[in-house]
């Protein structure tokens, strides 16, 4: 017996459709359709509901109290897990600067444990480090930065099993040219964070194919009229993609509009950088080897600079349509379909098409979250209002 949803509104990577009925072919999903299709079926009724793809998280260090770096399988899996009630099916579990012998052990467990987690599936690495520089360096510890290193991110690709997506550098390093280059033919993305480069060092750094800005407007020089730094190289370049983190914190409102205008909504990937105390009640929290404050669901270091955030990604979509500066179409494919283009893996997750693993979330006209589900399954179910 087939499963089909019936919802007011399904939002298709081409654009919004419904109301209409989507078929689940047993873990997959099958054709969309105006008209209720025939034969034996299970009807999951979504009445006024929105039914968008499961949302991609490609820059989370922790949630629940676990940390990536903890280096504790059993961490991974309450990340996974937990994740389903921020509307994310997929992600990149994110590690921090540190040894290079700490690194080696992270990728390695992750590499051998992560096809078997329950929830939120890990589609990959993201490597936040260790190659940056001082000025802009955020939650980041100064005492493991260093130039790029392709023998060592041969060994962490070879470690992790291939799972390494992405990795983030600064791009005034030396050999940055070679080292992106290399990451290409490892199948590895490079991005651009926390860093003090000029424009002219990230444009070049984007020209040998680095294609990701870091947070963007967070931990990298600033635009000016007369040296347009980071910022203004992630505004103008073109076929990049910029992270966001829209918690109303990191990034005020109007300026999140002006990089999206600038960009393209299509160019924007809205991550959470969100650290252990996500999920949490305020109080203190480590972050790598920092201790952080959270306090008013502001994530800070005792010198008051930011520390990741305790942003949910479902969160994120809402308030950008909050703030008026996106559509809800525009928002959900910032927190889906954007995200996995982003690090090459929209053939897996992002969106609803025809034979993928039908990994979605069921919305409110709010935009407030009410069920997540698994490869057709349901996997998590809001119980009453406080949840959000």
């Amino acid at each position: 017996m087939k499963k089909v949803i019936y919802a007011e509104k399904f939002f298709l990577e081409s654009g919004v459709v419904g109301p209409g009925f989507l078929t689940l072919d047993e873990t997959r999903f099958g054709e969309f359709s105006l008209e209720l299709p025939g034969g034996e079926i299970e009807i999951l009724d979504y009445t006024d509901k929105w039914i968008a793809p499961g949302l991609v998280d490609t820059h989370i260090h922790g949630l629940l109290g676990y940390d990536v770096m903890d280096n504790e399988a059993a961490g991974i899996h309450a990340i996974s897990e937990g994740l389903l009630a921020c509307g994310v099916t997929s992600f990149l579990p994110t590690t921090l600067t540190a040894s290079t012998e700490q690194l080696d052990s992270v990728v390695e467990m992750i590499g051998k444990m992560y096809q078997k987690v329950k929830g939120a599936k890990i589609q990959g690495i993201f490597l936040e480090g260790p190659f940056f520089t001082e000025k802009h360096k955020g939650a980041q510890n100064t005492s493991y930065f260093g130039d790029p290193s392709l023998a060592k991110l041969e060994k962490w690709q070879i470690k992790s099993e291939g799972l390494i997506k992405k990795i983030a550098i600064a791009p005034e390093r030396e050999g940055v040219a070679e080292f992106t280059r290399f990451a290409k033919k490892l199948g590895i993305y490079v991005a651009l964070a926390h860093s003090d480069a000029t424009y002219q060092e990230a444009k070049t750094a984007v020209e040998n194919g680095a294609s990701i800005f870091v947070h963007t407007y967070n931990g990298m020089s600033p635009l000016n009229h007369r040296e347009p730094g980071m910022v203004g190289a992630a505004m103008s370049l073109k076929n990049v993609f910029n992270e966001l983190i829209c918690d109303g914190h990191h990034v005020h409102p109007v300026a999140a509009d002006i990089l999206m205008n600038a960009t393209g909504r299509d160019r924007i990937a809205l991550i959470t950088d969100c650290m252990r105390a996500g999920r949490m009640p305020d109080g203190n929290y480590q972050l790598g080897e920092f201790p952080v404050t959270v306090q008013s669901g502001v994530a800070s270091l005792e010198s008051g600079s930011l520390a990741g955030s305790v942003l949910q990604l479902k969160d994120a979509i809402k308030n950008v349509v909050d703030w008026g500066i996106a559509t809800p179409f525009e928002a959900i494919q910032m927190g889906s379909s954007v995200p996995a283009k982003s690090v090459g893996i929209a053939d897996k997750c992002g969106k609803i098409a025809y034979g993928l693993a039908a990994d979605f979330i069921v919305l409110s006209k709010e935009l407030e979250l009410e069920a997540t589900y698994l490869e057709g399954s349901l996997a998590y179910q809001i119980k009453n209002k406080k949840e959000l």
